[in-house]
């Protein structure tokens, strides 16, 4: 048996309903955010976990939390989960964002992985830190499965470092909707993907909404 990892993003909260740059700022889940953390738990109480770990944001916690209750297991909050820190963005829309601070706006789109939002992270930063989760994760559980809940950027960012895809391109190459569930398997040869963005666990009605 080898060690797999289960990537889940949190559920819909104001800023992802709206496409807002969220980062920093810490909302609750929606009542729809709510539903697709419940549904998450209901669906994947029965796999056999050995560890949760989850970025220590409100909005983590809570997609978290439905699982966590169900089968007992006690969440593991790091640091280094936490979404990309969008700066001076925080809460603000990427038409806002290009009307305010364009130039900073066009760099990142081209190379987010070595500049920033205005004030904020780069995807190099956000790289390190999730790696060491990630690398303490290796080095405590040899076997089993262990849900990572983090966020949109920082998710996508740990499966490039996985899959060996330039972290630059993160956004580029990888979608992640909220309450999505990605899987890599660490195998004899590497991080094996097997799963990506999957929702199939959310309702139809939670699949279809707007801005998620």
């Amino acid at each position: 048996m080898s060690l797999k990892l289960y990537f889940l993003r949190h559920g819909q909260t104001e800023f992802s309903h709206a496409n807002a740059y969220c980062g920093d700022l810490d909302p609750e889940l929606t009542p729809e955010g709510l539903q697709m953390a419940k549904a998450f738990g209901v669906t994947y109480k029965t796999t056999p976990w050995v560890a949760v770990f989850v970025s220590p944001m409100r909005r983590t916690i809570a997609t978290a939390k439905p699982l966590c209750d169900a089968i007992g297991i006690e969440m593991q909050l790091r640091g280094g989960l936490k979404e990309i820190s969008y700066g001076k963005w925080e809460g603000m829309s990427p038409e806002q964002v290009n009307r305010d601070f364009h130039d900073d706006y066009i760099r990142w789109l081209a190379e987010p992985g070595w500049y920033s939002p205005t004030g904020g992270e780069t995807g190099v930063c956000i790289q390190r830190r999730a790696a060491r989760v990630l690398e303490e994760i290796e080095e405590t559980y040899k076997t089993g499965n262990v849900l990572v809940v983090s966020h949109k950027a920082t998710i996508r960012i740990m499966l490039c470092e996985l899959m060996g895809i330039d972290v630059g391109r993160f956004r580029d190459r990888i979608g992640m909707p909220v309450a999505s569930v990605s899987i890599v398997e660490m195998a004899m040869h590497g991080p094996l993907l097997h799963v990506m963005g999957d929702r199939t666990h959310l309702s139809e009605y939670l699949r279809n909404l707007e801005g998620t």
